[in-house]
């Protein structure tokens, strides 16, 4: 299954970002877009977890350290001392990314850990938006699963997003957010180039709802029994089969949708 054979990167700095409201499966959807763009080693990946509840890595199977929360942190107590460093911030963020960025042979991985504790962070998050919307350009894919909505984007991480998947379950209320989270994002000072709607967790008695939405519908997820066993055994979502359903899925959407706009430019 690879996605790549036909396609010739012009650029670097592709940034997909995969929202929705809690409890949709994002981070199964986001871990699976990292698999799949990462099966070619010519082209590099950085995945974000931008998600305080820290979820994608163990999805992806990867023991985390220090987050860039930490070092928010660090830099905010440097800063406090009598007599603080005489480092620029921006080359202090960066050297202390270079630390935590956490290395796999296909990909590497940056936890955003929590958000802003006690005190004014303004001037730092400053500067990590500056450094991280540095840092993306020189991957060939960024893929950001968000937290729970989608302010923190334009807050906290990279701003300009070629790709937005919002991720919703079968249901009426989920919908309804979704809708809201896309009219959210062309408020907010972050600009996407294409928002798409993935519906997941889809069952036989979901597909007539889904029929009534498909307009709206970038592509639709099966309720996947293998992520289930997984999720249950603590088992990495990274090694899913490759005939999985959900895989299979997440690469037909992948295959219409982000790459067939890279493929056009």
């Amino acid at each position: 299954m690879h996605l790549f054979s036909e396609m010739v990167m012009t650029k670097k700095g592709h940034t997909v970002a995969v929202t929705g409201k809690g409890g949709t499966g994002k981070t199964v959807i986001s871990s699976t877009i990292i698999r799949l763009l990462s099966q070619d080693n010519n082209h590099s990946i950085l995945g974000i977890d931008a998600d305080p509840a820290m979820s994608l890595g163990s999805a992806l199977g990867l023991r985390i350290g220090k987050t860039l929360g930490d070092v928010r942190e660090d830099i905010y107590k440097d800063t406090l001392k009598p007599t603080p460093s005489n480092v620029p911030l921006d080359v202090m963020i960066e050297n202390q990314l270079r630390e935590i960025l956490v290395e796999s042979p296909e990909f590497q991985f940056l936890a955003m850990g929590r958000p802003e504790g006690p005190g004014c962070y303004c001037l730092i998050n400053d500067m990590m938006r500056h450094v991280l919307d540095r840092v993306s350009k020189k991957y060939d894919f960024t893929v950001i699963d968000c937290e729970a909505g989608l302010e923190h984007i334009s807050r906290r991480t990279i701003r300009n997003i070629d790709y937005l998947f919002i991720v919703t379950d079968p249901t009426t209320r989920g919908m309804e957010t979704a809708r809201t989270v896309e009219r959210l994002a062309q408020e907010l000072e972050v600009k996407s180039g294409k928002a798409c709607l993935i519906v997941n967790k889809v069952t036989e008695e979901d597909q007539g709802f889904c029929q009534g939405l498909s307009k709206e519908i970038a592509g639709i997820v099966p309720l996947d029994p293998n992520v289930t066993k997984y999720d249950r055994e603590g088992e990495p979502i990274l090694f899913l089969p490759d005939d999985s359903p959900a895989v299979v899925a997440v690469n037909e959407i992948i295959s219409n949708t982000l790459l067939q706009t890279l493929l056009r430019r």
